[in-house]
């Protein structure tokens, strides 16, 4: 009699190379298309399966992991796990596995690029040429550059310190706001406080967790330099996106870009639902659909560095890149 081959469930599209890794391990479900399944949808599929790989959309709680009898590991192929709950898959008997470091270098890449074009006014410029405005050089969008500037860079992780990494080549004076990190040579150590009102770009590269959520709120942008620009790369909740609405209309504000939203982080039942309609609007914001990690390569490398983490439990290995302490008991399969 054979066994039964694992089944593995791939929440949203992949690569082929990731579906051909993972079919040589056991029978994959996968979502074919770039749409979203709704959750309970999700579920169902979940119920048989031995592994899940997932990706942000996607939120694991206790009562997902209770209609899940036969699961030992979610892989998830990214690096912010706030959606995931920790203490629920260890409880449950379950592994959980991100993809650490291949995130970094292309948001801290994107973290540069919304600065710049937030500063340089590129979305106002290309609308202009696009209208078949431009007639030749006219003294219009004087923007602000780097070159000369102050920029915070708020949370000095692994995206953190990569953005500074990126910024020293462009003249600005760096200051780092993290009270747990070491700072480069370049970068100098800085309170929150003192950081707004000193600086002219503030980025935010900070991950969401309880004591950060709305950490840029109405108080901390009262406490910036007037007309100062913010980019949010971190967590969409780390800035309050209705207190930004709120500054830019006051004219108090020189600019939000983001890459990340309020309404992404699944885990807050009181998340807004759509990003606020006075952002979208604003003349002064520039926004990507969280494309931090949207180089083909570098999704590619993810997708296959969460499958190596399947491998290795269906192999009875721990996982390379487990954020949960060891599971004593394995649900049998």
């Amino acid at each position: 009699m054979t066994s039964r081959r694992p089944h593995i469930l791939v929440t949203n599209w992949a690569f082929p190379e990731t579906h051909a890794h993972l079919a040589a391990l056991g029978t994959v479900d996968a979502n074919p298309a770039r749409i979203v399944w709704p959750q309970d949808e999700i579920v169902r599929r979940a119920a048989q399966a031995d592994a899940i790989m997932a990706f942000m959309p996607d939120c694991i709680n206790a009562a997902f992991l209770a209609r899940c009898p036969r699961l030992r590991i979610v892989a998830c192929a990214l690096k912010g796990f706030d959606n995931f709950d920790v203490e629920a898959c260890t409880a449950a008997g379950v592994w959980l596995a991100i993809v650490p470091d291949l995130l970094t270098e292309p948001t801290a890449e994107l973290a540069v690029g919304l600065a710049i074009g937030l500063g340089r006014m590129i979305r106002d410029g290309d609308a202009i040429v696009r209208a078949g405005e431009f007639e030749g050089w006219r003294p219009i969008l004087y923007g602000s550059g780097l070159d000369g500037s102050t920029v915070a860079v708020v949370g000095m992780g692994h995206v953190g310190r990569a953005v500074v990494q990126r910024l020293s080549g462009f003249g600005c004076r760096m200051l780092g706001v993290d009270p747990r990190a070491a700072m480069p040579a370049n970068v100098t150590a800085c309170g929150f406080e003192e950081a707004l009102a000193a600086s002219d770009y503030i980025v935010v590269a900070a991950p969401l967790t309880a004591g950060s959520r709305h950490l840029v709120g109405r108080e901390a942008i009262s406490r910036m330099k007037p007309g100062a620009l913010l980019i949010n790369v971190g967590r969409g909740s780390v800035v309050d996106e209705a207190a930004v609405a709120s500054a830019l209309e006051a004219g108090r504000l020189g600019g939000y870009a983001a890459d990340v939203f309020e309404m992404e982080d699944w885990a807050l039942p009181d998340r807004p639902r759509q990003i606020d309609p006075r952002l979208r609007g604003h003349a002064r914001t520039l926004f990507t659909p969280h494309l931090g990690s949207a180089v083909e390569r570098v999704r590619r490398m993810i997708e296959l560095r969460a499958a190596d983490n399947i491998v290795d439990v269906l192999a009875d290995r721990p996982p390379r890149d487990a954020i949960n302490r060891a599971v004593a008991l394995r649900r049998a399969g």
